[in-house]
């Protein structure tokens, strides 16, 4: 289908790529599914313009992030300018820098949201030949990972009291 493409790493064959932006905690904010021959950094502005309204304190509801973290993958001022034109300040990590520094310090929670959804065997290993079935097993498992997050801390809190 239009969303599967050759993979770089798997010998040429078809697969898939999944695309997350998540909060500063790994809550999953917006996912997109593209074709394995696809470039990170084509999905930036798309991810950030997916995100829905978020309720915080008063007053109208924040729209997008403040800042957004990227590794090298994202590294190109085309698109550093077009996050500034959405008003989002881009902490994105320069190539040829060394690793362990910068935005890779704190990029794990990226890493982690990704470990938690290729928890779900349908998504480690694309089986559908559909993709919008395959969109919605990728949507129905950003639920379950947001459920299960926000449910943690009050389960924690009613047992400790």
């Amino acid at each position: 289908g239009p969303k599967t493409g050759r993979s770089p790493v798997d010998r040429g064959r078809t697969g898939s790529k999944h695309h997350l932006i998540t909060d500063a905690t790994g809550i999953p904010l917006a996912v997109a599914l593209t074709g394995g021959n696809r470039n990170d950094v084509t999905q930036l502005i798309p991810l950030l313009q997916a995100v829905p309204p978020v309720r915080g304190k008063r007053g109208r509801p924040r729209r997008r992030p403040d800042v957004v973290l990227g590794d090298r993958g994202y590294d190109h001022d085309k698109y550093r300018r077009l996050v500034r034109a959405l008003g989002v300040k881009p902490l994105i990590a320069r190539r040829g820098t060394e690793h362990g520094s910068g935005p890779g310090t704190q990029r794990w929670v990226v890493e982690r949201a990704f470990a938690h959804l290729h928890w779900f065997r349908r998504l480690r290993i694309r089986w559908e030949i559909r993709d919008d079935i395959h969109e919605a097993f990728l949507t129905l498992a950003c639920a379950l990972i947001c459920w299960r997050r926000l449910s943690q801390p009050a389960r924690s809190l009613a047992l400790s009291q």
